[in-house]
């Protein structure tokens, strides 16, 4: 409420006892002068700016235009229906190029339009994102609209003062509001948010097993698919990567797949992988595959972890001063080593002396391995701090589904849940949630959604068959 003097009741609205008292803003005349040089810099700046958003449209119609009036109507009915003869061409003979130039654009541009345009004032003001100050009412700006087969991305400028949370709090509403079956907020540059309505959720069906790639390679494995409909391939080489997952998630989908991607280049032996099962019900399944580099016991766990540090050590003595790289060889092999649980042995570990000794072993590789390849994967169910006070060296992280909202950023770093991280919220039905995570890269702030392929027990014992160490081609 504004001060008023006394007796002062100019620009008083409402005088009735039941609502309250609401004054006018004060009316200051402008100049024509000066309305009419902001109408034709804004008629300049949307000209501009259309041509920018949609030049392939532009150019036609103004194409079309210029025909009409520089030749007779037939020459330019006839080179018009010549160029849609071509956009037709293009449409059959590269679908995918006309969509991404044409026909999402159109799409956008009807979206924009016809369905968040009109919605969207009244879905900012019963969501509480708009503000009125002496009676004028703020409005968050929609500045671009991009449509996809999966989703429609909406750029939003906020209001001078609002937070991103705040938008985060009230996907619920957006999601009424505007239509899809998920809604995410993400951050931006500046004042600019990306909200992501997604139309068609690509990733609610399990995925099966994926076919074991024919040539060995210890670049990035596909293991599943992104939210967008395309491969997702999770690099491994080179970096340490932490899963997360409350009990259920699908951690184990991550760890097979990414073993069954790695197997043509284990029995070329560009790859060794060192299994660590404390809870012996998940890598134990396909034991074989693994030979003499798998451990269960607390003890054998401490022992293969030192024998990881050792292999590290003498590598780096020998590249010292001589290479900054690791290349896979059958002499020098990426070395793998996955641990499943890890909390069971950090956290859980009773006896003090090995719970050290396995501690400072993870710490060693995460922070000295990857250069001389030899890189660490781990599964993990409680993130907290003190139950694995290293889960910052690792670089590449993964959350699936979790309790608590405030995890999600204990998994992925600070804001990964205002990106749009929304690992608390993913289902906890088999069906529709398992193998569901976020996944965070180094030197990317934005999470991107994935889901992994389910291994079956019948395909590890398939892998087995073909892979085993005491039969099989390696």
């Amino acid at each position: 409420m504004f001060k008023r003097l006394p007796g002062d009741t100019s620009g008083l609205v409402t005088t009735t006892p039941e609502t309250s008292v609401v004054f006018a803003p004060t009316v200051i005349r402008t100049p024509a002068i000066v309305t009419l040089v902001i109408w034709a810099f804004r008629l300049v700046a949307g000209v501009v700016r259309l041509v920018i958003r949609h030049p392939i449209a532009v150019a036609v119609t103004g194409g079309t235009a210029a025909l009409w009036v520089r030749f007779d109507w037939q020459e330019a009915a006839m080179v018009t229906g010549v160029m849609l003869a071509e956009v037709g061409l293009l449409w059959v003979v590269a679908p995918r190029l006309w969509a991404r130039w044409i026909g999402w654009r159109l799409v956008a541009w009807a979206r924009m339009t016809f369905v968040y345009g009109p919605r969207w004032q009244s879905t900012m003001a019963i969501a509480g994102l708009t503000a009125s100050i002496k009676g004028r009412v703020f409005v968050p700006r929609l500045v671009r609209v991009r449509c996809s087969g999966w989703a429609d991305v909406l750029t939003v400028r906020m209001l001078r003062g609002q937070a991103p949370g705040a938008w985060a709090e009230r996907t619920p509403n957006l999601l009424s509001g505007l239509g899809g079956v998920s809604c995410r907020v993400a951050v931006l540059k500046g004042a600019r948010l990306r909200v992501t309505i997604v139309r068609r959720d690509e990733l609610a069906v399990p995925l099966a097993a994926l076919p074991v790639p024919e040539v060995a390679t210890v670049g990035p494995v596909e293991i599943g698919r992104q939210e967008n409909g395309e491969p997702y391939r999770l690099k491994v080489h080179g970096t340490h990567v932490l899963v997360a997952g409350a009990t259920g998630a699908g951690k184990g989908s991550y760890i097979w797949s990414v073993i069954r991607g790695l197997l043509p280049a284990m029995a070329a032996g560009l790859v060794e992988v060192w299994a660590l099962d404390p809870k012996r019900m998940e890598l134990s399944f396909g034991r074989r595959l693994f030979g003499k580099r798998y451990a269960a016991t607390p003890e054998e766990c401490t022992e293969l972890l030192e024998r990881a540090v050792r292999v590290m050590q003498e590598r780096a003595d020998r590249y010292a001063g001589r290479r900054r790289s690791h290349v896979p060889t059958p002499d020098d092999p990426f070395v793998l080593v996955i641990v499943d649980e890890v909390a069971f042995l950090t956290a859980y570990q009773e006896d003090r002396g090995l719970r050290h000794r396995i501690l400072a072993a993870l710490a060693t590789l995460t922070t000295q391995g990857r250069a001389v390849g030899v890189g660490v994967l781990a599964a993990l169910q409680d993130p907290r701090k003190e139950v694995l006070t290293i889960r910052n060296l690792f670089p590449d992280k993964i959350a699936l589904r979790l309790d608590e909202a405030e995890q999600v950023d204990m998994v992925l770093g600070d804001g990964a849940r205002d990106r749009g991280a929304l690992a608390d919220e993913i289902s906890q039905t088999q069906v529709e949630g398992a193998g569901v995570g976020y996944v965070r890269l180094e030197g990317s702030p934005d999470p991107v959604r994935v889901r992994a392929a389910y291994v079956s027990d019948d395909d590890i014992r398939n892998m087995e068959r073909g892979y085993g160490v005491d039969g099989g081609t390696w």
